[in-house]
């Protein structure tokens, strides 16, 4: 079970930089530019098709960061989940020119937060995966799988 007050100290511990808010509003939230940003830069989703992108927002709780003062979305993340005891963290991206600056971390910091206030019982497991970003994540508290032979796949990526 994830200690949901460790989560949130985390996150008091990381907040978003100075003129950046996190917001789960689909509304705010550019779908246009995530796919675009997704399909172009992200090693994880080259060449994702607009149809593909929009069933997995659909399906998802949706997150950006915005810049406060000009509205401007400057990052995204996907939430995959049951709000009881699973989370699947994915599609977190940081535009390019917002990098550098601790966004990354306090931005999926916010979003943990979110998730766990929004699970009555608790949350039990949050994963990921990532090619590059591991130390962004220890941050918060992940680890690599303690015991990788329990977990198995379906699909080759």
């Amino acid at each position: 079970m994830i200690d949901t007050q460790e989560l949130l100290d985390a996150a008091a511990r990381h907040p978003l930089p100075p003129g950046h808010v996190c917001s789960a509003d689909p509304g705010r939230f550019d779908a246009d530019l995530v796919h675009h940003w997704l399909s172009t830069d992200a090693y994880w989703a080259l060449g994702r098709s607009r149809e593909a992108q929009a069933q997995m927002l659909a399906g998802s709780l949706v997150y950006g960061v915005y810049e406060e003062e000009s509205g401007a979305q400057v990052g995204c993340a996907r939430i995959v989940t049951d709000l009881g005891a699973f989370a699947y963290l994915c599609d977190v991206y940081i535009a390019p020119g917002a990098r550098g600056r601790g966004l990354g971390t306090s931005f999926v910091a916010a979003v943990l937060a979110d998730v766990v206030r929004r699970s009555p019982h608790g949350m039990r497991r949050v994963l990921l995966a990532t090619e590059d970003a591991h130390g962004v994540y220890a941050k918060l508290g992940f680890t690599p799988l303690p015991r990788p032979e329990q977990w198995m796949v379906l699909g080759s990526s």
